[in-house]
């Protein structure tokens, strides 16, 4: 199993900038063959430049690698259909899809405009999802695959004036797990960043602020290629990446309370026992799958009988 891309295809959205344009250039360096793709959209999605994703590309022939421009927008099943044709017209084939476009329309949630909400959701959650789509059948067929989609702290832990954003990045947790599930028996990995880099998108930031200094976009692009790799052995999974730290993020469940299901359980009962049921001391990785830790709690029942 190799870390090096050689032969693969990847396409890497919203590769004009930022993240995307460091996760490209990368992929790059390792071997890979790169759709850039990027509209070119300002910040808040107006507006549209060829230049940016152009100039990816001819930073990445430059040193030697394989790349072609895409300038469709994500946000349309049609433009992800074109995008991911893109790479099947330029290189036979498709392997890694980096899902990383993304816009902001930040206000708090009592100003909120609902097309300010469904355009983000447009962009990053259903943006991600046409793509994948579009690409899913491609890796299924070909019983390989690495889809990573992008997620944020600001779902995971919140951020004020995000409704819209967290909202987007924390769906694509869900459909992250169930396409891992789904993926799973073709080699086909789904997994996520949670990355922190100063871009565009990160707003004015004070100069002389020492984590700003340390949020270089480049230093998460190396987890990227890592899970867009063979060397990836995981599935389900979301790494942290940001000021060359990294880490894992999985949710837990507490080891809980189990009341006998074969008779009356009452608030009263629930609200006795709350501080045990709460207990974070006792938690344990969430299990893959619907069931949880319902057969268990179970299991623990019968035993204390």
């Amino acid at each position: 199993m190799t870390l090096r891309l050689d032969g693969r295809t990847a396409i890497v959205t919203g590769a004009g900038a930022g993240l995307g344009r460091h996760h490209a250039l990368l992929l790059a360096r390792q071997g890979a063959k790169v759709v850039v793709n990027d509209p070119g959209a300002g910040v808040n999605g107006s507006g549209g430049d060829q230049t940016s994703a152009a100039s990816v590309v001819a930073e990445i022939r430059a040193a030697g690698g394989e790349a072609v421009p895409s300038f469709e927008s994500v946000a349309t099943p049609e433009g992800a259909a074109a995008i991911v044709q893109t790479a099947l017209d330029a290189f036979g084939g498709l392997d890694i899809l980096v899902n990383n476009a993304g816009i902001l329309r930040d206000r708090t949630f009592a100003k909120l405009e609902l097309d300010d909400f469904r355009a983000v959701m447009d962009v990053h959650f259903w943006g991600s999802l046409y793509c994948t789509r579009a690409a899913w059948p491609v890796l299924n067929a070909q019983k390989y695959g690495r889809v990573i989609l992008t997620t944020s702290i600001s779902a995971t832990g919140g951020n004020f004036g995000q409704s819209n954003y967290a909202s987007a990045k924390e769906g694509l947790l869900g459909l992250m797990r169930v396409l891992a599930l789904e993926g799973a028996r073709n080699n086909v990995q789904v997994n996520a960043i949670s990355p922190g880099g100063l871009t565009r998108m990160s707003g004015e930031v004070d100069p002389e602020d020492a984590l700003m200094k340390a949020l270089d976009p480049a230093l998460v692009s190396p987890a990227v290629a890592w899970l867009a790799s063979e060397r990836c052995d995981v599935t389900a999974t979301i790494l942290t990446a940001a000021a060359g730290g990294f880490g894992r993020l999985h949710y837990f469940e507490t080891e809980g309370v189990q009341f006998d299901p074969a008779q009356e359980i009452t608030v009263e009962m629930f609200d006795a026992r709350f501080a045990e049921i709460a207990d974070l001391t006792r938690g344990v990785p969430t299990r893959p799958g619907p069931e949880g830790r319902i057969l268990e709690r179970l299991a623990m029942l019968e035993t204390a009988k």
